[in-house]
């Protein structure tokens, strides 16, 4: 019987636990070490907002198993019997003596460790800005356990009146929700033009405006410049517009960059997303070294280019390959992404997979894209709205693309896709989807499947759709259209849009087809409440003549926009 084999995982976040573990089951023999520099293990990360917001209490359940065992170096050492050295920093990897160099920050002591298989998954580092004033008291991130105690302490407290959300993301919009909820006035600001940038306009602005409606201010298309304080602590920030907003917390949330330090130090290559470069095996330009989670680059499934893709599942997965193959070589492959995301923002969701119609033309695809209203089970088991936008390849059929929003189940709707898409089927092959169905859970045509129906429909021609977008740009340019809204008058009476429409109920519109433009040609767009019955409309009205007739997608409930009522 040979030697053991020698494995060493330097991070002990989230992609390294889940190495170490996958190895330790692939081989009891084996002699397996972690070198964590933070003092805490395997931290559930993506629960920090939660945790800062009063969902639960017990910061002890981000830290623990499913069992309630709190993942401390005891745990690993007795349940995993993985050595795992915590506060404890790599400094060095000597590659040609396979050795790694530490420093235990308990107490200054240097020692070496030698490997035969070393795992690197350092992972990232928040973005800050250096600004003026970025080492006043009350500037603080989200990155980790020590922040979401900060961030905790300041809600248990409820002394901080003011707060801003620097970063309309992923991250900054979770943080947002979590002190509002705490009774602080928060205000989110955004460089870009909108918030959550994983989605198109015409969604991200449904979501900025259901932030407002929570009470929360957003402001685009602005940035800090400055952080102003007296008596060294924080009192507001100065924008580029010059405006001076008062605070007392500012919480930076602008993204992170894969920790590469040590691997550069350690000469291995870094690919251009600045991330570690590996293969398909996870194995770094060193052979005995591999490289997992959010300090490194892997390439997108639908373009082939390299990115950083720091998001927990995907740390976790690259973690049990990385594991495996640093045991028994490169026998497992992990392909990629389709960046697949999502986030609760107070009562609705936000989710992405694939790209968004935005990214895909600006990638180059030629795209066909449209935008559905509906609910996620049937109005009498209480269905909610999901607002879905799906994209697909106009040459290939192949689905590519899916957002959602909304007070529904967001969360199917991204998985079904991020499915299909990792399939590589089309809209023909989903069109007919044998999907479960029963009515405590889904409509008897489930909103994805509705979504390929339409999206089938618009490319074979059947269905000419116009966004909110490009409708409110019609608005605002007096352009000549013929607004066409065919709900009921008590629809009309409790919600429109207040466009210069004219209301001609679908049930009468065969009858009243006088009242439409005598110009057949002219330039009528359509619309109810999810835009159902304006698909009907526009059929009956195409049916008797006229020719330039679009539906606008999604309805009222997708129009992002001032109403009239």
């Amino acid at each position: 019987m040979g030697r053991s084999k020698k494995i060493i995982v330097i991070g002990g976040s989230a992609a390294g636990p889940k190495a170490a573990a996958r190895a330790r089951r692939l081989d009891e023999n084996a002699e397996i070490t972690i070198i964590q520099k933070g003092k805490y293990l395997s931290m559930a990360s993506c629960g920090y907002p939660y945790y800062v917001g009063g969902v639960f209490d017990d910061r002890n359940q981000l830290i623990s198993t499913p069992a309630g065992v709190i993942r401390d170096p005891n745990f690993f050492s007795n349940a995993k019997a993985i050595k795992v050295y915590n506060e404890t920093e790599a400094i060095d990897i000597d590659r040609k003596n396979k050795k790694v160099i530490c420093v235990n920050h308990k107490d200054n002591s240097e020692f070496e460790l030698q490997y035969d298989s070393l795992i690197i998954a350092t992972g990232s580092l928040p973005r800050i800005p250096q600004l003026p004033g970025k080492d006043l008291a009350g500037i603080t991130t989200l990155q980790s356990m020590e922040d979401a105690d900060f961030l905790r302490k300041i809600r248990d407290d409820k002394k901080i009146k003011k707060a801003v959300v620097i970063g309309g993301g992923l991250i900054g919009i979770e943080t947002c929700e979590a002190l509002q909820l705490a009774g602080i006035q928060i205000t989110v600001i955004e460089q870009e033009s909108q918030i959550l940038m994983f989605l198109d306009p015409e969604l991200a602005k449904l979501m900025e405006n259901h932030i407002r409606a929570k009470a929360a201010n957003v402001i685009t298309n602005n940035a800090v410049v400055e952080f102003l304080g007296e008596n060294g602590k924080l009192t507001a920030v100065k924008l580029k517009n010059g405006i001076e907003l008062p605070c007392e917390l500012a919480v930076v949330a602008i993204g992170v960059i894969p920790n590469t330090k040590l691997a550069e130090k350690a000469g291995l290559t870094i690919g251009s997303a600045r991330g570690i470069a590996v293969n398909e095996f996870l194995q770094t330009s060193d052979e005995n070294i591999y490289a997992c989670g959010d300090c490194i680059e892997i390439p997108n499934l639908l373009t082939g280019i390299k990115n950083n893709a720091p998001y927990g599942d995907l740390a976790n997965l690259e973690g049990r390959v990385a594991g495996g193959n640093a045991l028994f070589g490169n026998v497992r492959k992990f392909p990629g992404t389709i960046h697949t995301c999502i986030c609760k923002v107070f009562d609705y969701s936000a989710g992405s997979t694939g790209m968004s119609e935005y990214k895909a033309k600006k990638m180059g695809f030629d795209v066909e894209s449209v935008v559905i209203a509906g609910l996620d089970k049937p109005g009498f088991m209480k269905g909610k709205l999901l607002i879905t936008k799906v994209t697909a390849d106009k040459k290939t059929g192949r689905l590519i693309g899916l957002q959602c929003v909304g007070a529904g189940d967001v969360s199917k709707q991204i998985a079904q896709a991020a499915i299909a898409i990792m399939g590589k089927l089309t809209i023909s092959d989903l069109v007919n989807a044998d999907l479960p169905y029963a009515p405590p859970f889904t409509l008897a045509i489930d909103n994805f499947v509705a979504c390929c129906h339409t999206l089938e429909n618009k490319i074979n021609g059947l269905f000419k759709g116009i966004s909110s977008y490009e409708v409110n740009e019609k608005v605002i340019k007096r352009e000549p259209v013929f607004f066409l809204d065919v709900r009921s008058p008590q629809e009309f009476e409790e919600m429109r849009l207040g466009i210069g429409e004219t209301l001609i109920p679908l049930g009468a519109l065969r009858k009243r087809l006088n009242e439409l433009p005598e110009d057949k040609n002219k330039e009528i767009i359509v619309y109810c409440k999810i835009s159902l019955r304006g698909y009907e409309a526009a059929r009956i009205i195409q049916a008797h003549g006229w020719t330039n007739v679009k539906v606008m997608e999604g309805g009222i409930m997708a129009w992002p926009f001032y109403r009239e009522k």
